[in-house]
Order: structure tokens, then sequence, then C-alpha cells
């Protein structure tokens, strides 16, 4: 897996040392051994990234539909021929176990799947005029360059997600990838973009951690638009600086995502999709579970056989096929997350599991007892722990569930569908599933929160807006009296 184009930036087609003194040092979560050291880019990096891709975007938007989509087609096929060493990479270097990163593997060919379809659904409208002899055209064009700053969680869907269907739509862009995944977020997207043929400057890769070059990446004034997953504190401080000059912005944030269990909901099955939901990649997913709210009816019984699977889950190496936890993504992550169970456990919460910890290996904690005020129920947790509420009844769990400054994902659990769907209504959120968990993505449907949790939508159609610009023309037949 050695690369040695993986220790450089990837600008206008070349793959060159980074400009500046600092370092990105590049380790694996699991091992803790250093994969490698990058030079870091320096704003005049930032800057020749974003001259290249403004260049390139002139040319790339005047290229045919049919071959856009060819070089699309390319990418799957290379996306398909390197399927294991882009597993591994996830595994490496996001501490991916290998159920999660086949997970992302196949979201990330559907998200170019679905791109593909987009320089063909470029469309615009005719529409009619209360102007004597006028026509009105409304056409759609591609912004231009697009800033996109990736994270290390799902870091190579969750970037690849702006950078396809962007580029299929005319853009180019300049990627920031996570300082914690370099690779999966920015450098191996560039490999494959390279090797499937697109042209220079369509796509920008510089890496350096946000104290370097975050803000550059934002503030210079090419870019049209920035793209950026990530915490609400990170996003709002993106946002303002954006704004000040107007760019748009497509956010996706934190998370503190609801499941609830109603009354009547099949315990067994609600039980299976909690754990799903709550510790895939060990819990550091933004749609992941954070506060599980149960009706007191069953509240008992859900607890017991909860906290049985949870006791079943294997932790430890990512590479063995039946790890289910593995690492979480260094060592500050770990303390964060310690330092806000010990708050829990003195607030009252009960601790039903040990949660022991090696590394930045962290068994699974669950918490009952549980309440909304705690400092668990309160943060976004981003690790392998489950909170359990216990309400009176589904007025109280939807209260529960809408309290919080977050609205990003949830999930209801109930025999009676229509019912799930009536609650479901009720929350406060972007997305949220009715007998599943919370963890949703599927390409082609709008994916986004509310409140705290972002700005804009991603996916199908929604992502098509959000990275083209309309544009109105009005033509006279015949010369217009005034």
């Amino acid at each position: 897996m050695v690369n040695e184009n993986f220790t450089k930036q990837f600008i206008n087609g070349q793959w060159i040392k980074g400009s500046s003194d600092a370092v990105v040092e590049n380790y694996n979560p699991y091992t803790e051994k250093e994969i490698m050291t990058i030079p870091s880019a320096d704003e005049s990096d930032v800057n020749k990234a974003y001259q290249a891709a403004e260049s390139a975007q002139k040319s790339w938007q005047e290229v045919t539909p049919a071959e856009k989509q060819s070089h699309f087609l390319n990418l799957l096929q290379l996306v398909e021929k390197r399927k294991d060493e882009i597993i591994d990479w996830l595994v490496e270097e996001s501490g991916s176990t290998r159920v999660k990163a086949n997970v992302e593997y196949g979201i990330c060919y559907e998200v170019i799947k679905e791109a593909l379809s987009f320089p063909t659904r470029m469309t615009g409208t005719i529409l009619p005029s209360n102007t004597p002899g006028k026509e009105n055209f409304v056409y759609r064009n591609p912004k231009g360059v697009i800033g996109i700053i990736g994270p290390w969680n799902f870091p190579l869907y969750l970037t690849l997600r702006s950078v396809a269907p962007a580029i299929a739509a005319g853009n180019t862009v300049v990627i920031k990838p996570a300082s914690d995944t370099p690779i999966t977020s920015g450098l191996l997207i560039a490999s494959l973009f390279e090797e499937a043929g697109f042209p220079k400057g369509v796509v920008n890769v510089v890496v350096g951690r946000g104290s370097v070059i975050g803000d550059s990446v934002v503030t210079n004034p090419i870019p049209s638009t920035i793209s950026f997953t990530g915490s609400t504190e990170v996003g709002s401080h993106l946002a303002q600086l954006a704004g000040k000059d107007l760019k748009d912005t497509a956010l996706e944030l934190g998370g503190n995502n609801a499941m609830m269990v109603l009354d009547d909901a099949n315990i067994d099955e609600a039980v299976k999709a909690a754990v799903f939901g709550k510790f895939l990649h060990q819990g550091q997913i933004c749609m992941a579970i954070n506060r599980i709210i149960v009706d007191e009816n069953v509240h008992d019984e859900f607890v017991e056989k909860f906290t049985a699977a949870v006791k079943q889950l294997k932790t430890g190496d990512p590479n063995e096929e039946d790890t289910f936890i593995g690492p979480l993504i260094n060592n500050g992550q770990v303390s964060r997350i310690l330092e806000d169970v010990a708050k829990t456990k003195e607030e009252g919460a009960t601790v039903m599991t040990s949660g022991e910890v090696n590394g930045n290996l962290m068994e699974p904690i669950v918490l009952a007892n549980v309440t909304n005020e705690m400092t668990m129920a309160k943060n976004e947790i981003f690790g392998p722990v489950a909170v359990i509420i216990k309400v009176e009844n589904e007025k109280a769990a939807i209260q529960v569930a809408n309290g919080t400054p977050y609205g990003l994902s949830g999930s209801v659990f109930t025999s009676d569908r229509w019912r799930g769907l009536e609650v479901a209504k009720k929350v406060h959120t972007g997305m949220i599933h009715v007998n599943d968990q919370s963890v949703n993505d599927e390409p082609h449907v709008a994916f986004g929160g509310e409140k705290h949790s972002g700005l804009g939508r991603f996916g199908g159609s929604w992502a098509l807006d959000k990275f083209t610009t309309e544009k109105w023309i009005s033509v006279q037949s015949e010369y217009r009296k005034f």
C-alpha cells in the first residue's frame, strides 16, 4: 500500500511537495504507528490549487455530457478494480472495521453511479411571459469552483458525496482532507480521478491542519461554495467566514440522534437495530444513535436484552472479520468520552457494562437511568457509549427527542408503521426512519439536518441544486414598446 505520492499535494495534475515547514503526521489508530509524514500545504499552495481549478473549470464545463459520463464510467471501473486497496486504506487509516469499510465502499460506489447521471440532468425551463413577444429561459449552470473540507469518520464517502456531484455538474474542486485521514478523505480520491483520466485541475488536494490552511480554503476569493462535514463548532466558524463574502455553504454538522422505542415495539428487532446504529464504526458517525428513548412499559426488557447483545460484540483489531468495534480515531477522543462518562455517572447514571480501555480501543459502555439533562445525553458522543432514557409515553418520547439543539437523524420503533410515521413527523430533524436505526444514507435521497445539525441537503437532485445556479434569460421576438 506504500504510495510515495501520498506524501505530497495534488495540484493541477501534479504531485508536489507542500510548501509549509509544518507537517501532518498520519497514524494508524489501532497500532498507533505512523503511516507516513506529509509536508503540509501553506496558503500559497491553496491559492495555486484554486487557480488551477478555476482555469480547468472553464473548459470542463464545456465538455459534452457523454464525455463527462465516460470519465465517470472509468472511475466506477477503477473503484471496482481497486476495491481491496480502498478497503485496506479505510481500515489502516481511519480504524474502520472490515464491516464498516465494506459499507463505506458500497455507498461510495453508489454515489458515483448517481453522479454519473448528472451531466444529462442539467435541465432548464422555458416559461411564458406577460410581456408580448417575450420568452423566458431559465438555464442551469455549474457554480464554478467548490471548496470541500472532508471529515475523518467516513472519510472517503463523505468527501466523495460532494466531489462526484460537483464535478459531474461541471464544477471543479479543491479538497482539504481531514488531518487524521489525509489519504482516504483526499489523496486517494485524487489518485482515482487522475487514473480515470479527468483533466488536470478538475480535482486538487491540499493537505494541512485546519490551523494552518483551514481558513484560507474558505476565504480564498475563487470558490463560490464551501462544502464541509464535521463538528457544529467548526462548521459555525466556517459559515461565518464564508458569509463575509456571501459564499454559499453546504454544511453537515453534529447530531444528537434519538431512537424511540414505543410501547408496542418488537423489542428483539429494536435491540438488533439499536446495536448496529449505535456501535457501527464505534459510534463515530454523525447519524449514530446518541440517545435510546424507551417507553417505561418495555424499558426493563429492552435494557436487559440490549445489554446482553452489546456484551457479545467483539472489540479489537479492525482487520479481523468478526471485529465489530475497532479503535477510536485518536487518544484525544478516548479521553473526552471517558471524561463525559465519569460526569454522567456522577449525575446518577447506572453503568451496565465495563467499558475497559486499551490504547484507542474502548469496549462498549451502556448507561441506563439517564435523563436528557445529563452530560452524555446533551453532548454528541461520537464513541461506543449507549445512553438509555426511560419515558412515560409516546408524548414524552417526542418531547425528549426534541430536547436538543441538534436535528440530524433519528428512528422510531413501533409495530404500527402509521403510528411511527405520525411520531416521525413530530420530531424536529432532517431525517428519521421508522422501524430502522438512524444510520441511513442513499445517494439519491435528500440528506441533511435541521437546527445546529447543518444547512442544505446532499443527495440526488438536492446535490444538483446545491452545486449549480440558475440564470434567467429573456428574449424578445419583436421589439418591445416602452
